[in-house]
C-alpha cells in the first residue's frame, strides 16, 4: 500500500481548514481574477463569512474552489487562452488567413451543462428569473458600443428574447401588477406558481456611466440569455407553439417584434402547418420537383406572412380563424379564476395609442388583460379613424383631430386599471388634468396601522361598487356603545371617549337602581327616590370611570409584561417601537397632505 507523504507543521482546524482566502484560491487554481469572478458568477459560488473573521479578506469555502477545481469550464478558457496565442502569432508574422482562420475556429464555453446543474427543475429556473429578465431588458435598451464590449448582436439576442417572454406573458395573461416609477416599469407575473418580477427601463435614450462594472454584467448576462432561452422554449412548447418563433419580416423591419410575437402566439396551428408544410417539400423532393433555392424562399416568406396576418382561405384545411376560436375556449377552462378575471378586464375595450405615448410597454399591458390596441405606423392592426375605437391614449394637450365617439385619456389609467382590476372613471385622467397619484400594487394598505391615501379609499369603493356588495361602516362589526372599541376603531378622540364612558356610567347606574327599586316595590318594602342615591353613586362612578379608563389599559399591560419571559418581553417592546414609529410616519404623511390640501384652498 502506497502511503502519501505529509509535509511536517501543524494540522489545520477550525477556519482554516473549512475556508481560504481568495488570493489563495487563485494560487490554487492557478488563473487571473476577472476568469475567478467570471467562474464563480457562472457556478453560483458566492464568499461566506467565517463565525471567526480572517482580517479583511474574502473567504470562499473549501469545498466551492475544490468544486472550480474541477469544473470542465476551466479548461476551456484555458484553450481559449492558448488560442489567441496562437492568433497573435499569425498577426505578428503578417499570416492573415491564418490569423482570420483561427479567430473562426476559437473554442467557445457551453452554458447549457451549467444551467442543467443549477437548476434541475424547470420551477427551480422560473425562481430564479427575476434578475434573469431585468438583466436581459436592460442590455435590450442599451446602445452598442465598442469600447464597452456591448456589440449588437448581443442587444438584438436580449431584445429579442425580452419579447418572446413578454408575448408569452401577454397571450396566457399572466401578467398580475404594473408600477411606474422613476426607475423604470415594474411588472409582477404568475407563471406555474411562481411570482416573478422584473424592471424594464424607460423607452429613452440610455446613456453608460463610466462608473458601471460592465464586465461583470456581461459574465452575469453570459449565463441569463441561455437561461431565458430555455425558459421560453419550455414555456412555448407548453402551449404547443413551435421555438423558435418565425416572425414576419415586414413588422420585424417596422421595429414592431412585439406585436409580430404576439400576432404569432394566436395562431396555435402553426407547428401543424409548419410540419405539413415540411412533408410536402420532402415530397416534392422526392418526386423530382427541382425549385431553386429563391422560390422557396420566396414561398416560405408568403406562408409566413398569411399565417400571421390571418388571411389563409377559409376553405383550407385547419384555417387559422377557427382554430384560434377554439383554442380560446379551451384554454378558457384551463384558466383559474384570477386569469379569467385578468383575460376579461379590456375585454370590451378598443384602445389607440398616439404616438407620444410609451408603446411597447402598452403593447404588453393591454393585450395581457384582453384589449385590443393599436398605434399610429405602419403594420398596425386598424387605424386612427376606426370608429369602433372606445379610448385613445394621449400625453399631449393639442390635438389635431378629436373623435365624439372615443375618449381621450393619460396612460396612467391604463396603469391604474390594471391595478384595481376594474375600469375606472376617465374624468380624472382626461387630457390637461392632473392625473390622481399613482399608487403602488406593491403597498398592502390592509395591514394594520398602515397609511391609506384617499384615492385607495376611492378605488376600494369602486371595486365594491363593481361587485355589487357594500362596504360595512367601521365599527359595525363590534359593539358601538362601547367606547373603548369606537376610539380604537379612530372614530372619535379620547376626549369623546371619556365623555362617553362617563354617560354610559352614569347610564348603568340608574339602570341598577331601576332594577333594585323594582324589587323593593313587589316585596312591600319602602324604597328612596332614584335621584339622590343616584347622584351620589353617580359621582362617585364618574371618578372611577375616569381612572380606570386612563389607567386600566396601562394596568393590563403591566401585568401582561411581568407574566412574560425576557425574550418576549424584549420583542413586545420592539413591536410597539415598530407600531409608534408607523405611526408617526402615518401622522407625518397626515399632516403634509393637510398642509397641501390647504395651501390649494388658499389659491383657489
Amino acid at each position: 500500500m502506497v502511503k502519501h507523504y505529509r509535509p511536517p507543521g501543524k494540522k489545520k482546524e477550525g477556519n482554516a481548514a473549512k475556508f481560504v482566502t481568495r488570493n489563495h484560491a487563485l494560487k490554487q487554481l492557478q488563473i487571473s481574477l476577472p476568469l475567478f469572478r467570471k467562474l464563480c458568477i457562472l457556478k453560483g459560488v458566492t464568499p461566506r463569512e467565517p463565525k471567526k473573521k480572517l482580517g479583511r479578506q474574502t473567504c470562499y469555502h473549501v469545498k466551492d474552489i475544490s468544486f472550480l477545481h474541477h469544473e470542465p469550464l476551466l479548461e476551456i478558457h484555458r484553450a481559449i487562452r492558448v488560442h489567441e496565442r496562437k492568433i497573435k502569432k499569425a498577426e505578428a508574422k503578417k499570416n492573415i488567413e491564418r490569423a482570420k482562420r483561427l479567430r473562426e475556429e476559437t473554442p467557445k464555453p457551453k452554458i447549457d451543462r451549467i444551467i442543467r446543474q443549477r437548476y434541475p427543475r424547470f420551477v427551480d429556473a422560473l425562481g430564479e428569473l427575476d434578475d434573469c429578465l431585468t438583466m436581459v431588458h436592460l442590455f435590450a435598451a442599451l446602445p452598442a458600443t465598442e469600447s464597452k464590449k456591448i456589440d449588437v448582436e448581443r442587444v438584438h439576442k436580449c431584445r429579442r428574447l425580452a419579447h418572446e417572454w413578454q408575448a408569452y406573458i401577454s397571450r396566457t395573461h399572466r401578467l398580475r401588477k404594473t408600477f411606474v416609477s422613476v426607475k423604470g416599469i415594474y411588472y409582477q407575473a404568475e407563471v406555474e406558481g411562481q411570482t416573478i418580477t422584473w424592471l424594464t427601463p424607460h423607452s429613452l435614450q440610455q446613456v453608460v456611466s463610466d462608473d458601471v462594472d460592465i464586465p461583470t454584467m456581461l459574465n452575469f448576462l453570459q449565463l441569463y440569455e441561455p437561461l431565458l432561452a430555455f425558459v421560453n422554449f419550455h414555456l412555448y412548447h407548453s402551449i404547443n407553439l413551435k421555438y423558435p418563433p418565425m416572425l414576419d419580416p415586414r413588422l420585424e423591419a417596422l421595429a414592431a417584434d412585439l406585436y409580430a410575437l404576439s400576432r404569432y402566439a394566436n395562431a396555435d396551428n402553426r407547428p401543424a402547418i409548419l410540419s405539413s408544410e415540411a412533408s410536402q417539400l420532402v415530397e416534392s423532393e422526392q418526386v423530382g420537383n427541382k425549385k431553386t433555392e429563391a422560390e422557396t424562399e420566396n414561398e416560405k416568406s408568403e406562408l409566413r406572412l398569411a399565417q400571421l396576418q390571418n388571411q389563409l382561405p377559409s376553405n383550407e384545411p385547419g384555417a387559422l380563424m377557427h382554430l384560434v376560436e377554439k383554442a380560446a375556449g379551451d384554454d378558457e377552462e384551463e384558466y383559474d379564476q384570477e386569469t379569467r378575471e385578468c383575460k376579461n378586464l379590456f375585454r370590451n375595450v378598443k384602445i389607440f395609442l398616439s404616438r407620444e405615448v410609451p408603446r411597447e410597454s402598452l403593447l404588453l399591458v393591454i393585450p395581457a388583460f384582453g384589449g385590443k390596441v393599436s398605434w399610429e405606423g405602419e403594420g398596425a392592426p386598424f387605424g386612427e379613424s376606426d370608429q369602433s375605437i372606445t379610448h385613445q391614449i394621449v400625453d399631449r394637450e393639442s390635438q389635431g383631430h378629436r373623435f365624439l365617439s372615443r375618449e381621450y385619456v393619460q396612460p396612467q389609467w391604463v396603469f391604474d386599471c390594471v391595478n384595481a382590476r376594474i375600469i375606472l372613471p376617465t374624468e380624472s385622467y382626461m387630457v390637461g388634468r392632473i392625473p390622481p397619484p399613482h399608487l403602488s400594487p406593491f403597498v398592502n394598505y390592509d395591514e394594520e396601522g398602515a397609511y391609506v391615501p384617499e384615492y385607495a379609499k376611492t378605488i376600494k369603493h369602486l371595486q365594491a361598487a363593481a361587485r355589487k356588495e357594500v362596504l360595512p361602516l367601521p365599527g359595525v362589526e363590534k359593539d358601538l356603545e362601547d367606547p373603548q372599541n369606537l376610539l380604537a376603531d379612530g372614530i372619535i378622540d379620547r376626549a369623546e371617549a371619556n365623555e362617553a364612558a362617563k354617560r354610559k356610567q352614569k347610564m348603568m347606574i340608574l339602570e341598577k337602581q331601576y332594577h333594585e327599586d323594582l324589587k323593593k316595590e313587589l316585596q312591600g318594602a319602602t324604597y328612596t327616590s332614584a335621584g339622590s342615591t343616584a347622584e351620589k353613586e353617580t359621582s362617585t362612578g364618574v371618578i372611577q370611570t375616569a381612572e380606570s379608563t386612563n389607567n386600566g389599559q396601562e394596568n393590563v399591560d403591566d401585568l401582561t409584561k411581568l407574566m412574560m419571559s425576557r425574550k418576549k418581553r424584549k420583542l413586545l417592546e420592539a413591536m410597539q417601537i415598530s407600531n409608534e414609529r408607523k405611526q408617526a410616519k402615518n401622522d407625518l404623511i397626515k399632516h403634509r397632505k393637510k398642509k397641501i390640501d390647504e395651501a390649494q384652498n388658499q389659491r383657489s
